[in-house]
């Protein structure tokens, strides 16, 4: 079947072009046999050609079609399997549930049992912290910056937006021990929504800082982000205040995105098609390869897309009054870490092909560093990775807060609200680059934009920090 298909269609045709012209029909007969003898480069560019006709289907409402789709997919993805089969097993479960929302009483009655322990989020959080060196080099940068920031202070506060990793101020509170001038009075304000976790901190933190005779004050605020009360901060006078946010400030971009489709009711629809066209007629041989030459590059997003608009005025209406809370504290410094991508688009196919390329190099990552029976590395895949992408693409409204967007939209709307950009230290990078070199994998690399850092994966940006 394979074969024959593939021997009507001239040399010079890319294998993206051949599968598009297979049709997607029922009469292929389950279970596509032929659909197993493909070696992994080809079965990874026919998922992919799968995933957006799939996506394309849903798109357009055309449920039959997207159910074949899901259904061949099905035969070739893998969560336990190589990086493509990984990934399509994630992006098919966020297409059908997706298309299950359309049905709100079914999808209620498959998702009324499922449970969602916050203490195994807080588990797949640490795991990501170990096993990928992200969050290691934003905290390097991060402490850098503040104890460059303070030197001379007598009295530091620090506000911490998801105060659930102790490993980055117990690293500060010993470099602190250390200032030629001696330490100063330090004091931490942590925010996160369990009070075990803020437990857990203050018993870490006031053990090392009792352990180096620091003068030390742990000020755990129980309560979701999006609710606090900024009053409740305590910030005193005559206290240099420094704040961190890591991977917090997207889930402010949170709106209702009625008024965006209001706007164009067709360009979504019109879009998706130019999408899917415009990635079919890729020519690139390998799966590596249509990655990274960014299949994106081609499109011309509709007007009213959240990734085109410089800044989205109704999604930001919320992030703009919460960086202003900020501000009105009169920080000294404030570094902020996040995913450097873009996936608040608003159309459908903005969001599945922007959150390929992203996800499909968090996937190599594993891959080229952990097993693949690495029970770890499944969790961290299904639990964080696989949940963030079916917010991205099962999800609307209120309800989708994974709106991950690039460098510049955050130093915009920072410098909307009255922040200055510090370039980060010289010393905090060099340290930073010889974390990611610990690692002995080519694949991370950091690479500097206007006193700010991009971390990677090969050439493709994934987290930001900037201060």
């Amino acid at each position: 079947m394979f074969q024959d298909e593939s021997s009507s269609v001239t040399s010079s045709s890319s294998p993206l072009q051949v599968f598009s012209m297979m049709s997607l029909s029922p009469n292929l007969g389950s279970p596509y046999p032929w659909l197993r003898e493909l070696k992994s480069e080809e079965r990874g560019l026919y998922l992919i050609h799968l995933l957006l006709t799939c996506a394309n289907h849903v798109a357009n409402g055309s449920l039959e079609n997207a159910n074949i789709a899901l259904e061949q997919i099905s035969q070739l993805a893998s969560p336990d399997g190589d990086t493509m089969q990984r990934m399509a097993a994630y992006f098919t479960e966020a297409l059908a549930d997706r298309i299950l929302k359309a049905w709100p009483g079914l999808h209620k009655a498959l998702n009324s049992t499922r449970i969602t322990l916050l203490s195994e989020e807080i588990l797949v959080r640490k795991l990501f912290f170990e096993l990928f060196p992200f969050l290691k080099v934003a905290f390097v940068l991060t402490n850098q910056a503040i104890i460059e920031a303070m030197e001379g202070e007598k009295m530091v506060h620090i506000i911490d937006l998801n105060a659930a990793e102790p490993a980055q101020w117990v690293a500060l509170i010993q470099a602190l021990s250390a200032r030629p001038e001696g330490p100063p009075h330090l004091r931490i304000t942590g925010i996160h929504q369990q009070k075990e976790v803020l437990d857990q901190m203050a018993h870490r933190l006031i053990e090392e800082a009792e352990k180096l005779d620091i003068p030390f004050q742990f000020n755990p605020v129980v309560c979701k982000l999006e609710n606090l009360d900024v009053d409740k901060l305590r910030v005193k006078t005559g206290e240099a205040l420094a704040i961190s946010s890591v991977l917090q400030l997207h889930s402010f971009l949170t709106s209702d995105d009625e008024l965006l489709r209001k706007k164009s009711p067709l360009g979504s629809k019109n879009l998706n098609g130019i999408h899917l066209q415009r990635a079919l007629q890729m020519n690139q041989s390998t799966l590596g390869e249509l990655l990274e030459k960014d299949m994106v590059n081609g499109y011309s997003p509709s007007p009213d897309s959240a990734s085109s608009s410089p800044l989205s005025s109704t999604g930001s209406v919320k992030v703009d009054s919460f960086l202003n809370a900020l501000w009105g504290l009169s920080p000294k410094l404030m570094v902020v870490t996040e995913q450097d991508s873009n996936h608040n688009g608003s159309t459908l196919m903005e969001r599945l092909l922007e959150s390929l390329h992203s996800y499909a190099a968090l996937f190599d990552c594993s891959e080229s560093t952990v097993s693949r029976t690495s029970l770890e590395r499944l969790k961290v895949e299904k639990m964080l990775f696989g949940e963030e992408i079916k917010n991205i693409i099962a999800c609307e409204g209120a309800e989708r807060k994974e709106r991950h967007e690039k460098l510049e939209k955050w130093i915009q709307r920072l410098d909307l609200a009255g922040f200055g950009n510090v370039p980060l230290s010289y010393y905090g990078m060099l340290h930073a680059r010889r974390l990611l070199q610990g690692y002995n994998c080519d694949g991370y690399k950091m690479k500097e934009e206007n006193g700010c850092i991009v971390i990677c994966w090969q050439d493709r940006p994934l987290f930001s920090v900037s201060a």
